[in-house]
């Protein structure tokens, strides 16, 4: 009992030291929003956004594990897979494929020689299950004038959309398209449209300190009364009660 009470002093007091040396240069890791919202583009095979999203290792609000480069990259790629993983098992990806590719890239990692094979390798890693995720989540067979337009909504839902802009993408009539649009995906492209957004709406509210004036804007809502009508009527909360009982949670446990 001893032991353990000196060793959890000494955790309090290294802790307390690290706080201090972090404050006093400025040092803090990466925005819980934003390495959440990265880990979602993932698990929803949203390459665009990840790509967007990416962080090096070599950042300089990358916590430090090791003292030695080489170790702490391996170390915070380690991580990074293992939370990858989860994410795309929860995002459909079978549990032995993820649990498999986990052990592969784990590998790879251990082998790296130098910082520049480290970060090369994370890179290919996002890139690989970013895409492993895009074609799961795209699984359903759809004609490819349906999946471009699929594609050019989930890529631009920050911009405004309408018929004629998918029509002209893949070259057929807005009122053929949305004929075919409506049989082949079982809804009209302006529910679709709205599904997306009101999705991409919930996990703004889920991991981001956005409000919903500035979500309303950024999804091309008409307005903020608007966007919260549609929200209500697609999830049964206003985006307000969303944001209470789900912010920063994840796998069914609030933080």
């Amino acid at each position: 009992m001893e032991e353990r009470k000196e060793a959890e002093l000494h955790i309090e007091k290294y802790l307390s030291q690290v706080e201090a040396v972090h404050r006093e240069n400025s040092i803090s890791h990466l925005a819980y929003e934003r390495e959440m919202a990265f880990f979602q583009s993932i698990k929803e095979g949203n390459i665009e956004e990840t790509r967007r999203l990416f962080k090096p290792l070599e950042d300089e609000k990358m916590g430090v594990l090791s003292n030695d480069n080489l170790r702490n990259l391996k170390y915070h790629l380690i991580i990074t897979v293992a939370l990858l993983t989860r994410y795309c098992i929860e995002g459909g990806m079978e549990m032995e494929i993820a649990y498999n590719l986990s052990d592969i890239f784990i590998r790879n990692i251990d082998i790296c020689k130098n910082p520049e094979e480290v970060k090369s390798l994370h890179l290919k890693i996002v890139e690989d299950y970013a895409e492993r995720m895009h074609t799961i989540c795209t699984a359903n067979v759809y004609p490819k004038s349906i999946m471009v337009c699929i594609d050019y909504i989930y890529n631009h839902l920050h911009d405004k959309i309408n018929l004629e802009d998918l029509a002209a993408e893949v070259s057929l009539s807005p009122s053929y398209l949305s004929r075919l649009f409506h049989r082949e995906v079982g809804m009209t492209v302006k529910d679709y449209l709205l599904g997306k957004r009101i999705e991409a709406a919930r996990n703004m509210l889920q991991y981001s300190d956005l409000s919903c004036m500035e979500i309303a804007i950024y999804l091309c809502f008409s307005s903020e009364s608007h966007f919260i009508r549609v929200f209500r009527e697609r999830t049964g909360y206003t985006p307000k009660k969303y944001r209470q009982k789900y912010f920063r949670s994840h796998w069914g446990r609030e933080i």
